[in-house]
């Protein structure tokens, strides 16, 4: 929950001495950190919700936890999806104080015209719903997004897991054919 606050200063004032004293108050933003119990609330959800899935036997076919200890995130969980145009799709989703960031892994780095590349994905990100392509660790390419921890709940688990894969496989085999020209053939369509 954010509230707002009426400052008694702004650094604007501080930064010009010929305007005495704090002269124009204004609302700053002042978000409240999550407690333990709504982090370990968005724990359970994930944990309820990929242990449903799997249930199910449908596209989600690995789930696994791993507690993270360098102090970046609380939990880190690693979902492999099976895939129309790749054979699978791994989601990593994980939690930090007051976030829940989600990657896919989408593609490693173009050998070929990856200019063309670059400029397919970016003007698919405008086309994205709370996701985005980016470049990662050499250069490979990632869909990424972040929402709030206190959101975290099956519907947004749903519509996270589904968006990745629906993007993945909408757009994987226009940008490996241009990455790839030589080596990737698209799969034919499944009746």
């Amino acid at each position: 929950m954010t509230s707002w606050r009426r400052a008694t200063w702004c650094s604007a004032d501080a930064a010009n001495p010929q305007i005495p004293g704090p002269t124009r108050p204004i609302a700053v933003p002042v978000a409240d950190i999550p407690e333990d119990e709504e982090r370990m609330a968005a724990v359970a959800a994930i944990d309820e919700w990929s242990t449903r899935e799997l249930d199910r036997g449908e596209s989600l076919v690995a789930a696994e936890r791993q507690e993270v200890t360098d102090r970046t995130a609380s939990h880190r969980w690693y979902l492999r999806f099976k895939g129309e145009e790749k054979n699978f799709i791994t989601l990593w989703l994980t939690l930090g104080q007051r976030t829940l960031h989600h990657e896919a892994q989408f593609m490693p780095a173009p050998e070929e015209n990856a200019e063309a590349v670059y400029q397919y994905l970016l003007r698919r990100n405008s086309d994205l719903y709370g996701m985005s392509f980016c470049l990662g660790p050499e250069d490979a390419i990632y869909l990424i997004g972040r929402v709030a921890a206190a959101e975290v709940n099956d519907e947004e688990l749903d519509r996270i897991a589904g968006s990745s894969i629906h993007y993945v496989d909408e757009h994987f085999p226009t940008a490996m054919t241009l990455g790839y020209p030589k080596l990737y053939r698209r799969r034919p369509r499944r009746g």
